[in-house]
């Protein structure tokens, strides 16, 4: 099978890996950093860096780079591939990519996927075996990519131990807003709240684990995430607006030693708990 990867980074990267374990591929990497093609090639995930964008012989490209870049480069990776060559990418963000494209006259020959996965780090040196295991892939509009090339890439995520759910672009943009944008955008500000402090060094010399983990995404670039706040802003502002309402509760009741009302409102997050425990055993 051959395959193009656009964007040697840990997405991509880690999916070749493990890719690798069930099928005979040919990898042909592209990346505009040239650390993340070396330690590709050093390393096995790709077998040659891309030298053109024409995709002759190509079974599927894989689109693994930011949601900007992703948006500019599908129509045209679109218009020059064959019939038979499949593109699926897996950005963050799905409802403007799948606008961009939905007069194409190639869009069967496109998947629109978003693998639930990956960590605060980028670049090929990250890639991880078994990432994927286990996690969820979600599709959107899997009935406008043609058949058989939608059972080729249902045939790949299966054999990561993926589990496929299926979404439309704006219903996947609105849930990820909520738990997946929020959450980096509270690890990035309560980053940027402790940095703009003047003793932040003996503020850091007290963190502990609870701060680790409450930043750990502050460590994601900022190249991957500035384009997917930007193309997902209006969901973002929705949940925003309703985040930064219960943080001006929290503050009015600290201001009015409203304690009891504080020690309510934890205990009603601590149901998280149990919702995260049956999604954990559903899985």
């Amino acid at each position: 099978m051959n395959i193009e990867l656009i964007g040697v980074g840990l997405i991509g990267s880690s999916m070749i890996l493990d890719l690798r374990k069930n099928f005979d591929l040919n990898v042909i990497g592209h990346d505009l950093n040239s650390d993340n093609l070396k330690y590709a090639l050093k390393n096995g995930i790709i077998d040659q860096v891309g030298k053109s964008k024409k995709f002759i012989n190509s079974d599927i490209v894989f689109l693994a780079t930011p949601v900007d870049v992703s948006l500019k480069l599908l129509p045209k990776i679109l218009s020059i591939i064959d019939k038979n060559t499949l593109v699926i990418d897996f950005g963050s963000t799905k409802e403007k990519i799948c606008k961009a494209v939905q007069y194409h006259s190639n869009r069967d020959l496109y998947l629109a996927t978003h693998p639930i996965a990956g960590n605060e780090f980028s670049g090929s040196k990250h890639a991880l075996n078994g990432l994927f295991k286990d996690k969820i892939q979600i599709l959107c509009e899997k009935n406008k990519t043609r058949k058989d090339l939608l059972k080729i890439a249902e045939k790949l995520f299966i054999s990561l131990g993926m589990k496929i759910k299926e979404m439309t672009p704006k219903i996947h943009d609105k849930h990820m807003a909520i738990v997946s944008h929020l959450s980096h955008i509270s690890s990035f500000m309560l980053g940027k709240t402790v940095l703009d402090k003047k003793s932040k060094i003996d503020i850091l010399d007290l963190a502990g684990s609870g701060f680790e983990s409450t930043v750990r995404l502050a460590k994601s670039s900022p190249d991957m995430w500035t384009p997917i706040f930007s193309q997902n802003k209006s969901n973002i502002l929705k949940i925003l607006d309703d985040y930064i309402k219960n943080l001006i509760d929290f503050k009015t009741e600290l201001l009015n030693d409203n304690f009891s009302q504080i020690k309510n409102q934890i205990k009603y997050t601590n149901e998280l708990k149990s919702v995260l425990d049956n999604i954990t055993k559903k899985k």
